[in-house]
């Protein structure tokens, strides 16, 4: 059997047969980067997604990610704001 190589510009979609499990980027400048290192860097990101201009379900994603990977790192203060920051994006939707 031979061995395809990745795409160099992806589909969205992961390739048949590959390694990799997640999908491919097709915009990388649109891509919010998340710090969690320090609760201050969790605080800035947390403020950074309430400002931008994105729908209300991915910036709810955004901070989902963030609470899951500071669980798994074992920083349970950064996953605590990331929650609160999720909270107060749904309260705000509401008014």
């Amino acid at each position: 059997m031979v061995k395809r190589r990745d795409p160099k510009k992806g589909t969205g979609k992961k390739p048949k047969g590959s390694g990799r499990r997640l999908y491919t980027d097709e915009n990388p400048r649109d891509t919010v980067s998340i710090k969690f290192a320090t609760p201050t860097d969790a605080r800035k990101t947390v403020a950074k997604v309430k400002r931008i201009n994105k729908p209300f379900a991915r910036k709810i994603q955004i901070l989902t990610v963030l609470e899951q990977r500071a669980k798994v790192a074992g920083k349970l203060a950064q996953a605590k704001i990331a929650k609160a920051g999720k909270e107060a994006i749904r309260k705000a939707r509401k008014k």
